[in-house]
Order: C-alpha cells, then sequence, then structure tokens
C-alpha cells in the first residue's frame, strides 16, 4: 500500500434510477481464497446497510452452492442466491449461483445466464462488474479480492470508467494475489485497502482513512 492518507472521494453514493428504493450499490468479485476474505467482510456489515451487495465468488459448476447458507447463518444483513429477473432489494446479498453468469439489467433486476465462460469462469466478475456499471454508473463501489487469475480487471475498469469507485485487496494481504494485481495494473486510480479498511469505508461512509 501506498505511504500517507489515502482520500476517499466518493464511497457509495446514491442511485435515483428505476427501482426507486434502491440508493446505489456494491459488487464483490473473489476467486481462491475468497471465502475466508467475505468472510472478513459481510458479517460485519450492520443489519442497517442500505445497498444491495452482489457477488461473485469462482466455485465448482456442480448443484446448489452452500455457500449463500453459510453466510445467512453469519450475516445481520439478508444472504441468497440470487434469482432471474427479480427485483434488487436495499440491505442483501446476492450470490451469484454456479455455472451462471450474474448481470444487472438496466431496471435494476438481477439477471442469470448460462452464457460462455469469461476469463475461464462462469460466474465471471467481469460479466457482473461490466453489467453493474452500465446499470448504476457513478453510484457503484466493485471490490476485488483475492484471486488466482485475472477475472475482474477488465470489469473494475468498466465501473471506474463510468464513474464508480474501485477498490483493491492489498495484495500483500491476499492469499492469492494475481487477481488484485490484475485489477491494480488495468486501474491504476483504484484504492489498494485491507479489509478492514474496506469495512470502516461501507460502514462509514466517505472518509480520509490512513494505513495501518
Amino acid at each position: 500500500m501506498s505511504e500517507g492518507p489515502v482520500h476517499i472521494e466518493s464511497s457509495l453514493p446514491s442511485h435515483s434510477g428505476q427501482s426507486g428504493s434502491v440508493q446505489g450499490a456494491v459488487v464483490i468479485g473473489a476467486s481462491a481464497g475468497g471465502i475466508g476474505a467475505l468472510t472478513e467482510l459481510l458479517p460485519r456489515l450492520p443489519a442497517t446497510f442500505d445497498k444491495p451487495v452482489l457477488v461473485v465468488v469462482h466455485l465448482p459448476p456442480r448443484g446448489r452452492s452452500a455457500v449463500a447458507d453459510l453466510f445467512a447463518a453469519q450475516c445481520a444483513v439478508e444472504v441468497k442466491d440470487a434469482e432471474d429477473k427479480e427485483p434488487l432489494r436495499p440491505g442483501v446479498v446476492y450470490f451469484a449461483p454456479p455455472d451462471h453468469h450474474l448481470l444487472v439489467e438496466p431496471d435494476l433486476h438481477a439477471s442469470l445466464s448460462r452464457d460462455e465462460a469469461v476469463v475461464y469462469s462462469r460466474p465471471s466478475i467481469d460479466v457482473l462488474f461490466t453489467s453493474a456499471a452500465d446499470a448504476f454508473g457513478d453510484d457503484l463501489t466493485g471490490i476485488i479480492l483475492t484471486g488466482a487469475n485475472g477475472d475482474g480487471a477488465e470489469g473494475l475498469h468498466a465501473v471506474m470508467e463510468a464513474g464508480g469507485t474501485g477498490w483493491v485487496q492489498d495484495p500483500a494481504t491476499a492469499e492469492a494475489d494475481a487477481m488484485p494485481k490484475a485489477a491494480l495494473q488495468a486501474c491504476p486510480r483504484a484504492l489498494s485497502l485491507s479489509l478492514g479498511e474496506m469495512v470502516r469505508c461501507l460502514c462509514e461512509g466517505p472518509k480520509t482513512i490512513r494505513p495501518w
């Protein structure tokens, strides 16, 4: 992480789009080591957290995943597998089901797809982030966590090109640093943060934070 204070210019701005009740969103991508990293983030979100959170974790494409159930038992917010065409709701964490891409439609509904894998991955982080950037514009925070490939770098670039905020897990703290490094290379303006700093920004909003 770079020395000196990191200035958060924008964090979780409001969205006044078609859904009405949805005020911005967070998208998260993770691969190798991702369950551990998410365990440091999601259970620390307060019950009052008022943004939908959409998550892609690279998982084996076999049957139903128990990941959403695992986090539902630990979290104060609602956690579920995303369903095709359901409207996004504030304060709900949506996981992409195994072997399905998760997208955000322009009317802020979730969409599931069995289109071809992207960067050898289905679900793809790039697909989620790019569609969410189109739907939310600058009212979006994209977070790339630990992982062993380059999925998510292009998607985070799309988020930031649309005016959204990009956070990347500090590669030095990641179980697998290839994904964070690829994201930072593609998005030099993204903030490299520890998981603890990410939690602070999510829960407390825009502020100046200092590396520890």
